[in-house]
């Protein structure tokens, strides 16, 4: 498929920083009018996941990911769920284990590369027989996730799943890490491994023989891999996680229409998250790179009280 280069996106003023439209997005857009309602999901390991329903009576169904210790209470997948039931479709918000508010019973969490929550939850859904078509959309980790699962599967992908849509995606770990670890990026850094030596904490308190909170905290994502992540998911350390996990590797296993869209200016990506070569050549990606949009913001004055990445992502959804 082609390679999207001349995107429809266009920043307009300060929020040509990428900068200003990451924080932005993240913390002050307001999204109004979505009304969940969340329901308990029994897991087969005896933990549950917690799913956030938007319902419009549809026989269409939009699940929604989100990304690194967020929620489906986050603006960018809550707008993305009230366009999308504008649009006459039900939608639900998958909260990854630990990320709804309440703290997952087993060790084992989410990460990176975890796809058998989502699996499994396609698979329920596939077997309630109410709907007909499903999508997928995803922010950062949880386009990673969609991306590697779709690889994963292949051939073999749920006949229900028509397309699938990514943003902001560090498909290729290792080398978004060393990006994230530059000194304009810290205060991100600092924002996510805050939240997770927390939940951290937490679990050494209920798995004191699993886990031990050696001091001082980890500060870089190599060091809370490598001492939790790692260990805790089954990986012999941090570069075997991140290598296992990174959805890039995964890419050309995809069967089903999948979009991915990097801005250009994401200071989170390095230059192998865009795979412009494997997607020009590739008969289901596409891959879009924005001149702008920073990580996750894509903001635009609101049509209706959409931004442009819910437009885009609804637009190529339903062209399948």
């Amino acid at each position: 498929m082609p390679v999207i280069d001349h995107s429809e996106y266009k920043a307009r003023g300060i929020f040509r920083n990428p900068h200003v439209n990451t924080i932005y997005s993240a913390l002050f857009r307001k999204v109004e009018g979505v009304h969940y309602h969340r329901q308990r999901l029994a897991t087969p390991d005896g933990d549950f996941l917690d799913l956030d329903w938007s319902e419009v009576g549809s026989e269409h169904l939009l699940i929604a990911l989100h990304g690194l210790e967020g929620s489906a209470d986050r603006p960018y997948l809550k707008g993305m769920i009230r366009y999308f039931n504008r649009q006459g479709w039900d939608a639900l918000g998958l909260n990854f284990r630990s990320c709804s508010g309440e703290m997952n019973r087993a060790l084992r969490s989410y990460h990176m590369g975890e796809t058998t929550d989502l699996d499994f939850l396609i698979r329920w859904v596939k077997e309630q027989g109410k709907y007909s078509r499903i999508a997928l959309v995803g922010f950062s980790l949880g386009g990673n996730v969609i991306l590697k699962y779709l690889g994963e599967q292949g051939g073999q992908v749920s006949e229900l799943l028509r397309a699938a849509v990514a943003f902001s995606v560090p498909c290729h770990i290792a080398s978004a890490n060393s990006e994230i670890d530059r000194w304009h990026n810290r205060l991100y850094l600092y924002r996510f491994l805050s939240s997770l030596n927390t939940k951290m904490k937490e679990k050494a308190r209920r798995y004191p023989q699993a886990v031990s909170m050696a001091h001082p905290m980890p500060k870089t994502f190599s060091v809370f891999d490598d001492r939790y992540t790692a260990p805790l998911h089954g990986f012999e350390g941090a570069q075997h996680y991140w290598e296992s996990s990174s959805s890039l590797y995964y890419l050309p296993g995809i069967r089903v229409p999948a979009l991915l869209v990097n801005a250009a200016d994401d200071t989170f990506l390095s230059e192998r998250c865009y795979p412009q070569e494997l997607a020009a050549a590739h008969r289901y990606l596409h891959l879009e790179i924005p001149r702008w949009g920073g990580h996750v913001g894509f903001y635009s004055r609101n049509d209706g009280m959409a931004i442009w990445s819910e437009k885009r992502a609804f637009n190529f959804i339903s062209r399948y």
